[in-house]
């Protein structure tokens, strides 16, 4: 019975220390507040997946978050309801510090996640194994208006949402190409490089899939934030 009410007291006072931050009566560091903007510029914490999950449905905040990232992007306009894939917050991102093989569409969502991935996993890998940053992705693309595995019946894909990214390859700063499909397999520098930046991608998004998942993924790295948890 004691053990009860001292868990309900720890309980409210949680509720009421979180009210309090809510509200701003109680002074805390953005980093560590629930409710400030995301900022793609800090180190990822227990709390960035959160606020990257409060950017679904609002699109004023994820710009918020946006205005830090360092991405070219422009906002798409919403699709009509009624067609087979609909998107909604959505933004076609053209490339940044880092280039692009070309320019993508992204829930908005996915184009912080990618940002938080360049900044705190794709550069810190590549300066660890090259030394040098990477200066281009490419990328097999974003939206696809289909089912898991291109299947006739299934569940949708998070491509079909503009919720996901197929990343094929790097370019380093001194030209030197990497690619997913060649070098996963080797025992070399690259294949170092990959596996750190594939692991990097788990820090932003939720499902991280690459050639160790299944022959479908073989030639790219899947990125999404879907509801699943999986980083293989």
């Amino acid at each position: 019975m004691r053990a009860r009410k001292v868990v309900g007291a720890l309980v409210l006072l949680g509720a009421l220390l979180l009210i309090g931050v809510r509200l701003g009566w109680l002074p805390l560091a953005d980093a560590w507040n629930p409710w400030a903007p995301l900022d793609v510029r800090a180190k990822p914490n227990l709390l960035t997946r959160f606020k990257l999950s409060r950017l679904q449905d609002d699109p004023q905040l994820c710009d918020q978050a946006l205005a830090t990232s360092g991405l070219r992007t422009s906002r798409q306009p919403d699709s009509r309801a009624d067609v087979d894939c609909p998107l909604s917050n959505t933004v076609r991102v053209q490339g940044g510090d880092i280039a692009l093989s070309s320019s993508f569409l992204a829930s908005c969502p996915l184009a912080v996640a990618f940002a938080l991935y360049q900044r705190h996993g794709l550069q810190p890998a590549a300066q660890q194994v090259f030394g040098q940053g990477v200066a281009r992705v490419d990328h097999l693309g974003s939206f696809a208006c289909r089912n898991m595995y291109h299947r006739k019946i299934g569940w949708r894909s998070e491509h079909a949402s503009a919720n996901a990214l197929d990343i094929a390859g790097f370019r380093l700063s001194d030209g030197r190409n990497i690619s997913v499909l060649k070098d996963w397999p080797k025992d070399s520098a690259e294949g170092r490089f990959l596996r750190l930046a594939r692991d990097g991608a788990c820090d932003a998004f939720n499902v991280v899939l690459g050639p160790e998942f299944n022959s479908a993924h073989r030639n790219h790295f899947h990125l999404d934030l879907g509801p699943l948890w999986r980083c293989r």
